[in-house]
């Protein structure tokens, strides 16, 4: 069997920056084995399939090299890129059934497309005792002056150079897994012309640090939001490879656009 593979790196606007995730267009569903085996081989934070249900209305699925997931920013982001290049340049929308709902992407005017997610509302962490210390020790920094949880563990400083500067994911996997949380977001005020500053880690998914991850700004757009009193925010993902995401917090959406960029074009056989 011959499959299509696009791999497109999201919030990016040329190739070898921002998240890369391989999208294979399916007929119909494989089996759920089949799909973690190619994510695994892919070996990408995700690779999204999805398969046509009515015009500009698709199924959509996400895989870590080792798992599925519920919800993914950036191969949603590069779905419908693969979609509005590709597939159907007809469409100026696109809809996909997730686990997590409906997500509606539409075409930016000015070239980036701008996807709805659903918001997620963080709260402070009431932690075992020294949560932040091991925090801090694992990634090589001092401690977060402040923990908030909603899907992920939300880990706060008061300068970006701090989480510019994480050595990630360093021993932050053991951290989390005595908590019952497999993701980490480090975040600070931002520097530069960024409002957030932010990273993320997820080991035990198999992805070490993600490079540029949409569904934690379903977090982080919120929380800044209400922090620094407007509603439109520019972000920075300072990971190794980076990316870029403009925000808006639109109470329980989020609305995130961002550039992609096609850096390969394949076919696998399976």
């Amino acid at each position: 069997m011959k499959l299509k593979l696009w791999q497109i790196d999201a919030f990016a606007t040329k190739v070898l920056e921002g998240n890369p995730a391989a999208v294979v267009p399916l007929d119909s569903w494989l089996s759920d084995d089949l799909m973690q085996a190619i994510a695994g081989e892919n070996n990408l934070a995700e690779t999204a399939f999805f398969v046509r249900k009515a015009p500009g209305a698709y199924d959509l699925r996400w895989f870590t090299p080792n798992s599925e997931v519920d919800l993914c920013g950036h191969a949603t982001l590069a779905s419908a890129f693969v979609i509005f290049s590709f597939l159907d340049r007809a469409l100026n929308a696109v809809r996909f059934m997730t686990r997590s709902g409906e997500l509606v992407v539409t075409r930016g005017a000015d070239g980036r497309n701008v996807m709805s997610l659903p918001s997620n509302m963080v709260v402070p962490y009431v932690t075992p005792a020294n949560v932040a210390d091991q925090i801090g020790e694992a990634l090589d920094a001092s401690p977060p002056k402040e923990l908030f949880k909603g899907a992920y563990l939300m880990a706060v400083w008061d300068d970006a150079r701090i989480v510019r500067g994480l050595k990630g994911p360093g021993r932050i996997e053991r951290v989390l897994y005595d908590l019952g949380i497999w993701g980490l977001i480090a975040t600070a005020p931002g520097d530069e012309d960024y409002d957030m500053v932010s990273r993320f880690f997820a080991p035990a998914k198999g992805v070490p640090e993600d490079p540029v991850t949409g569904s934690a700004h379903c977090a982080l757009t919120p929380f800044w939001a209400k922090r620094l009193g407007k509603k439109q925010l520019k972000a920075r993902q300072a990971s190794p490879r980076g990316g870029n995401l403009y925000c808006t917090d639109d109470g329980d959406r989020t609305i995130i656009a961002g550039d992609c960029a096609l850096y390969l074009t394949g076919e696998i056989e399976v």
